[in-house]
């Protein structure tokens, strides 16, 4: 038996899922940390241009990212239902396949990276004072993003089956060193935006070396071997279809929040660091949440795949209640200690004074995103993404363009912008729950 697997389809849900989607929350917390790290220790140790120079990128990483991050989702959904149906020699094709993909995914948004990280940065209105810097940051991150690429997609085969504990400690250790190398970069050497671009580089480096070792020490039909590196078509094909729609909804959110991140550039580099470290607190939150979405998928997945429909029902309230209240308990963490965390990135008032005023619009709120989050996250663990995504891409991205340009020009004020994200939270809760009701009967009606 391997020790490493959960077993889904048999026994109580409770414990199994919180011991999949906890240590898959930290996890993500740990990646978001990277990004918190390089914040501030710039804050701290260089500037404030420096820090609201590494702020500035975070929605533009996050839009470029999240396509093919999309597409590791996918991998994981595919997986999980062969599982499901004990299919070991299709189990094996689709983990060659998402090795595959990942390799292909991260050169691509290598090179694209590169290209167009100067031009987008100006074209989102970057103030002059920390240009150059940004656009630094972004294109040696970049660098480092096919990395990025082999440990998320090698960690989405491990976690199909229900191994998040193995992803987690790799993320422990490259925090750490993240974490190290950012000081020595940026203290001893001087290298302010350019060494904690590097530190993070490396510490990615890290985690898809490991993954790889851990690939190849699995036992079939989960072990990665070079000959079975193919794109086999079928499974490919699966794993875009669930995968493209969950990347372009998550592309496409980021792309909102790329003109809301225009809109704060208008108040300046106080405003763009205040709001990139509150931004930090949200992913902090977001990512309890997210654990219980993964477990949504996987566990849904797999019970799905086997027919298992009463565990597929209770799968889905469990992780609803556990995902809201996770978030909740994020939220009223950083609210209650909002000095105290903003003070760790930045002594500068007025950027803390944004900080605050973001955090007290948009946390008090963000709890109410599971309604739309987890029935998402089953939906796709039954097969349907793209209903999930249009859902969101509507309900979230299109409702904040319009916002952007129709109320806030009218409505002004730094904390009338924030509140695009609580009432588009709420817009989106309202439009996602009456199609998973209906999605989840016709899905069920088949057993």
């Amino acid at each position: 038996m391997d020790k490493n697997r959960i077993d889904m389809l048999h026994g109580p849900l409770l414990g199994k899922i919180m011991s999949f989607a906890l240590p898959f929350a930290v996890s993500s917390i740990l990646q978001q940390l990277f990004n918190s790290v390089d914040v501030a220790v710039v804050g701290r140790f260089a500037s404030s241009e420096a820090l609201a120079a590494v702020g500035a990128n975070t929605f533009l990483i996050n839009l470029m990212l999240n396509l093919f991050l999309g597409i590791s989702i996918g991998a994981n959904v595919v997986i999980a239902n062969l599982i499901g149906q004990r299919d070991g020699k299709r189990i094996r094709k689709a983990v060659g396949s998402t090795m595959v993909i990942a390799l292909v995914c991260g050169c691509i948004m290598l090179m694209v990276g590169l290209a167009i990280a100067r031009p987008v940065l100006e074209w989102m209105g970057t103030p002059q004072n920390i240009l150059d810097d940004a656009v630094l940051y972004l294109r040696i991150y970049f660098l480092g993003v096919p990395c990025f690429m082999v440990y998320n997609f090698g960690a989405s085969i491990l976690r199909s089956k229900g191994d998040t504990k193995r992803p987690l400690y790799i993320l422990v250790i490259a925090g750490v060193i993240n974490a190290m190398l950012n000081l020595l970069f940026v203290i001893v050497f001087r290298m302010s935006v350019a060494g904690v671009a590097i530190a993070t580089g490396i510490a990615n480096l890290f985690s898809a070396v490991v993954i790889i070792y851990l690939l190849k020490h699995e036992k079939m039909p989960f072990r990665l071997r070079w000959r079975y590196l193919s794109l086999d078509r079928q499974e490919v094909k699966r794993i875009l279809q669930i995968g493209i729609p969950a990347g372009l909804q998550t592309m496409v959110f980021s792309l909102s929040n790329v003109f809301v991140q225009t809109s704060i550039n208008t108040y300046g580099s106080s405003a763009i660091a205040g709001a990139s470290i509150s931004q930090m607190f949200d992913y902090y939150c977001y990512f309890l949440m997210v654990g219980f979405n993964s477990a949504a998928v996987t566990f849904v997945g797999q019970n799905y795949g086997a027919g298992r429909i009463d565990r597929c029902k209770r799968i889905f309230w469990i992780c609803l209640g556990g995902g809201a209240l996770a978030c909740l308990a994020g939220n009223l963490l950083f609210i209650l200690g909002s000095d105290s965390f903003v003070s760790i990135f930045s002594e500068d008032r007025e950027v803390a004074r944004y900080a605050m005023l973001r955090m007290s619009t948009v946390l008090w709120f963000q709890w109410m995103a599971a309604g739309y989050e987890i029935p998402a996250s089953a939906m796709r663990g039954l097969g349907h993404s793209m209903e999930p995504a249009l859902i969101t891409i509507f309900g979230t991205c299109v409702f904040r363009l319009v916002w952007i340009f129709t109320i806030v020009p009218v409505w002004t004020g730094f904390q009338h912008l924030m509140m695009i994200y609580p009432i588009s939270w709420i817009f989106t809760v309202l439009l996602m729950v009456p199609v998973y009701i209906w999605q989840s009967r016709k899905a069920f009606a088949r057993f």
